[in-house]
């Protein structure tokens, strides 16, 4: 009873939510048989040449649920010119890198970079997003999707965040690597169970990954990094829930930045010490910036 509650509850505020602020649309595009849904902020008349942000649910969401994570980075939506839109996995998950993954959209193979670029197109046409400024915010399965993106699409994905997600080992690896530089921030959990921060199985008998470490490494290499990072701490703002993150960061001009947020006793959820979505927003436009 408490749980079909809370659930009401949920619903009732999502709506309220998206009814109060009036500017969340709904469209579909249809990929190969199947029409994709997804949502999304409807910018200002002269928000031109805005950034778009995908942001990606994780595995068993979707892309409504998402809206309510990333008010603080909506209010800011017009006033930064950002165009944030929010895609369904078919049936609640994505078609992304881990091969061991059962959801129906890994067994089906189903499309995702059609999907992905036809929301870009859908995007530059009504909107005048501009092409170079095309970003990606994945938690969990979303963040295997962005990673995917990052690896499959570099070519129109300017950069990525990926939340709680190592890569997949080379056995468990279902994606052909065009291996571009691209910009990455990875934020990641010490404690996490569902995505082992030091590496191996991933929950769900969705096979193995590899550590945060050996992730960040491979982002860092790609971009042309060797040596260590710059690290830092950042500031404890809510000193009672016995986390911490340290930034480690490789930066350097003419090359894309990759930053890794080691949230220290973090589980498989999002760090209270930031937001996460302003702190991917402040990510990209150092991007921007570089470009």
């Amino acid at each position: 009873m408490k749980n079909n509650f809370k659930s009401y509850l949920l619903i009732v505020t999502l709506l309220f939510f998206i009814s109060s602020k009036s500017q969340v649309i709904n469209d579909s595009l249809l990929i190969d048989g199947h029409y994709r849904s997804f949502h999304f902020n409807k910018p200002s008349v002269n928000n031109t040449k805005a950034s778009l942000i995908f942001v990606l649910h994780g595995s068993g969401g979707n892309g409504i649920k998402s809206i309510k994570s990333t008010t603080k980075l909506l209010a800011l939506a017009e006033s930064e010119h950002i165009l944030l839109v929010f895609p369904d996995g078919y049936k609640k998950n994505w078609n992304e890198c881990r091969k061991m993954t059962p959801a129906a959209a890994n067994v089906e193979n189903i499309d995702e970079n059609a999907f992905f670029s036809q929301m870009i197109d859908y995007c530059i046409e009504n909107y005048k997003i501009n092409p170079k400024k095309i970003f990606v915010v994945g938690t969990s399965g979303g963040g295997h999707m962005a990673y995917k993106l990052a690896m499959t699409m570099p070519e129109k994905i300017k950069g990525i965040t990926a939340i709680v997600a190592n890569l997949p080992v080379a056995s468990n690896m279902d994606c052909i690597e065009k291996r571009m530089p691209i910009p990455v921030m990875i934020i990641n959990g010490t404690n996490d169970p569902t995505n082992p921060y030091n590496g191996g199985v991933s929950a769900k008998n969705k096979g193995l990954v590899r550590s945060t470490d050996e992730t960040f490494r491979y982002w860092a290499t790609l971009d042309g990094y060797k040596g260590e990072p710059t690290m830092d701490t950042l500031p404890d703002t809510d000193p009672t829930d016995g986390k911490t993150i340290e930034k480690y960061t490789y930066k350097q001009k003419g090359k894309p930045e990759v930053t890794l947020l080691k949230v220290i006793n973090g589980e498989h959820n999002n760090p209270k010490d930031i937001d996460v979505y302003l702190e991917s927003w402040s990510f990209f436009k150092r991007q921007i910036r570089i470009n």
